[in-house]
């Protein structure tokens, strides 16, 4: 007889002091306001790095007593926790860097802010021994002390090895938040979905208050802010029972009417309005909202309009 198979053993979770020693690489919007995040919840910050002068601002606005060091000696300097806060297409190179330099030490963890990468892009700091943990804030930032009062009750979009998922948790409440378990593989649609809904909603809100501008409202944002209050405050709430408006209806007249006047007011907006005022359809027909006969007729002008390349 065989011998019975072991359960295969785990890693035990890393055991990390209550006050962590803690770098940051990158000291943009948002590696400074989590740095200033965490010394505030009384983690000890040694060292931050940055470029530009806009960062060396930033660090004295918000991280005053925090030594301004190059990036090998933030690594270097931070025993328990290094933040890499750099864009997401540099996030690879500077890693594989700092690796490279002999700067990254075994338990170290090593946490990275952006959201569309997971843990593969710390794949050379795993090799030198590191920790990884992906920790991305799903909040806007302007690297300003406002942003603190943005942080409690916010999501972080984790990603983490099992063995250091505790440690995460900690960190997350330490910053006030709460944490959101993103597998691996889809790091990219969560990053998608907050990019989709906050970057393009500046877009279109701007959109909306140039155009406001063409039809002579002086102070568009007077108008806009209760409309656009109400109407994100019942998505949230609502889901796609909160849409109203002409296509909604299935008013094919008046979006033939936008359309025309766009097209000769305000060329370049004609191919947004094309492609959310379709998707829009889609979903009102999708739950109810909009006959099918309707959203025929409506489609039928919206597939009229003719979109210069």
């Amino acid at each position: 007889m065989s011998a019975p198979l072991r359960p295969r053993a785990t890693a035990a979770p890393p055991v990390f002091p209550r006050t962590l020693t803690v770098g940051v690489l990158g000291a943009g919007r948002v590696g400074a306001v989590l740095g200033a995040a965490l010394a505030a919840a009384g983690h000890r910050m040694v060292a931050a790095s940055g470029a530009s002068g806009a960062t060396a601002a930033r660090l004295a606005l918000l991280l005053p007593q925090t030594p301004h060091r190059s990036a090998p000696a933030v690594a270097r300097a931070a025993a328990d926790l290094l933040i890499v806060a750099v864009p997401d297409d540099a996030l690879a190179g500077v890693v594989a860097d700092l690796a490279a330099s002999g700067a990254l030490r075994p338990g170290q963890v090593v946490a990275h802010t952006s959201g569309a990468h997971g843990l593969a892009a710390l794949a050379p700091a795993v090799e030198a021994g590191a920790r990884p943990l992906a920790l991305h804030p799903a909040m806007t930032f302007t690297g300003t002390p406002d942003d603190l009062s943005r942080l409690p009750g916010i999501s972080y979009g984790v990603t983490a090895p099992t063995e250091l998922r505790p440690f995460a948790a900690r960190l997350v409440a330490d910053l006030g938040g709460v944490p959101e378990w993103v597998g691996e593989h889809d790091r990219p649609l969560y990053h998608a979905a907050l990019a989709h809904g906050a970057n393009h909603l500046v877009t279109l809100v701007n959109e909306a208050a140039d155009r406001l501008r063409d039809a002579g409202v002086e102070r568009p944002e007077k108008v806009l802010a209760p409309l656009l209050r109400a109407a994100l405050e019942n998505a949230l709430r609502l889901g796609d029972d909160a849409l109203t408006g002409p296509v909604s209806r299935g008013d094919a007249g008046t979006v033939r009417r936008h359309l025309d006047r766009l097209a000769r007011t305000a060329p370049e907006s004609v191919p947004a309005y094309l492609a959310l005022a379709r998707r829009t359809a889609d979903r009102a027909v999708a739950v109810g909202r909009l006959r099918p006969a309707d959203a025929a007729a409506l489609r039928n002008a919206l597939d009229g309009i003719e979109v210069a390349a």
